[in-house]
């Protein structure tokens, strides 16, 4: 049984940055695909960053150039580290892992965690 659990969230100011992490407890992320989500308030969750298992970054264009997703696989854990960020980063942000991925969409069979919250004023 896969768990996910986000932490790093918080409050900051708009140019501030902010560092998430996802630790994965019941399976190894050596092999697995992750990736990051967010959903603000009314709107439809969106996809954020997705790292591959071979090690392919991909990003919403939205972010690119100020969020990296990275991963410590010693660790079990997932990063995405986000610098710049705007009040437009507002969201509830959450890790997956595992299942099916096409690009930054999560299509079936993932694990979910519960989310961390990053307001940006």
């Amino acid at each position: 049984h896969v768990q996910l659990v986000e932490s790093g969230g918080g409050s900051v100011q708009g140019g501030g940055s902010l560092r998430l992490s996802c630790v994965a407890s019941g399976y190894t992320t050596t092999r697995m695909c992750m990736g990051w989500f967010r959903q603000r308030p009314g709107e439809e969750p969106e996809g954020v960053a997705h790292l591959a298992n071979d090690g392919r970054t991909t990003y919403v264009d939205s972010v690119k150039g100020r969020f990296t997703i990275t991963k410590d696989n010693s660790k079990n854990t997932l990063y995405l580290q986000m610098d710049s960020l705007t009040p437009e980063d507002t969201a509830m942000y959450y890790c997956a892992a595992g299942g099916t991925w096409r690009g930054l969409e999560a299509l079936g069979g993932n694990y979910w965690g519960q989310g961390t919250q990053v307001t940006v004023s």
